[in-house]
């Protein structure tokens, strides 16, 4: 039994990591892309705003090893964000009842969160909410963050545990 139990948590971990890892790319190459057809710029400028998060203004003086930051805080915050879903969906039944709606209502969920919470608390300066953008980016986080964690979470835990 601690065997299988062991197993199962084994399983549990190398699924969120990988779903994780999916998630933040795929929003991360949504993300340099959107930025790259609005402004010709490429992905450090998107990198270094991830990371003037936690290091400020500053972090759009610093080079590679900034973008760097950036990127890694930028998959901590997609895993955070999967591991929240792995553990509250065998919780909630609403939450199985519909993997699509439950991945547009995570996106939206998440869009909000980072908005309405996680943004303004970080050292990055506010800014007006402006409705096109806003969309844009909440269909970004519906198609690359809600609906890929919400059919990886709806996948592992549809399978008969062995």
């Amino acid at each position: 039994m601690k065997e299988a139990n062991a197993r199962a948590k084994s399983n549990l971990l190398k699924q969120i990591i990988i779903t994780g890892l999916m998630a933040g790319t795929l929003d991360i190459l949504a993300a340099c892309t959107q930025f790259y057809l609005i402004t010709g710029n490429g992905p450090l400028r998107v990198l270094k705003y991830v990371a003037s998060g936690a290091l400020g203004p500053d972090a759009f003086t610093g080079g590679i090893a900034t973008a760097f930051v950036g990127l890694l805080f930028h998959y901590i915050i997609a895993m955070s964000w999967t591991v929240l879903l792995f553990l509250v969906y065998p919780i909630f039944a609403l939450l199985r009842k519909n993997k699509y709606a439950t991945g547009v209502g995570y996106g939206i969920f998440v869009w909000a969160m980072m908005n309405l919470a996680v943004v303004p608390l970080s050292r990055i300066p506010a800014r007006p909410l402006a409705l096109v953008p806003a969309l844009q980016a909440a269909t970004i986080l519906i198609f690359c963050i809600g609906l890929p964690i919400s059919l990886m979470a709806n996948r592992f835990f549809s399978k008969p545990m062995n």
